[in-house]
């Protein structure tokens, strides 16, 4: 058994190539090299850029209020309790509204050592829409 407490491993500033705005990074742990994990939190208007998962991408909002979308439809809303699945390689972004600050729980497969594919960041214009 191995427990581990909060801060064993330090939160980390979300990349400016991944994300627009300010996004805190806490990964806990990335478990057998398979599967990884992270709470993510996004202050208001904060958001990932456009981005794939090769085994798709399972999010569980665990406070705030956000904003999800897959490419080609609308811009969806998600709350504390909510749980969203992005399919394989489906294109996608996620983050806060621009009002409230959002904080998920993703959870990410590997394959072939990858786990996300980045892409464009999702412009003012499209976060707007």
């Amino acid at each position: 058994m191995d427990i581990r407490r909060p801060g064993f491993r330090p939160s980390v500033k979300g990349p400016a190539e991944w994300f627009t705005g300010t996004v805190r990074v806490d990964a806990p742990f990335a478990g057998s090299g398979a599967l990884a994990c992270a709470t993510v939190t996004f202050e208001p208007g904060a958001r990932t850029a456009w981005h794939t998962h090769p085994l798709g991408q399972t999010l569980l909002i665990t406070a705030g209020s956000g904003w999800v979308q897959r490419e080609g439809s609308p811009v969806e809303e998600v709350y504390p309790g909510d749980i969203v699945w992005f399919e394989p390689d489906e294109k996608h972004w996620h983050g806060a509204s621009p009002e409230c600050a959002m904080t998920h729980i993703a959870i990410t497969e590997t394959k072939d050592g990858r786990s996300s594919d980045w892409m464009e960041h999702v412009s003012d214009e499209q976060y707007h829409r």
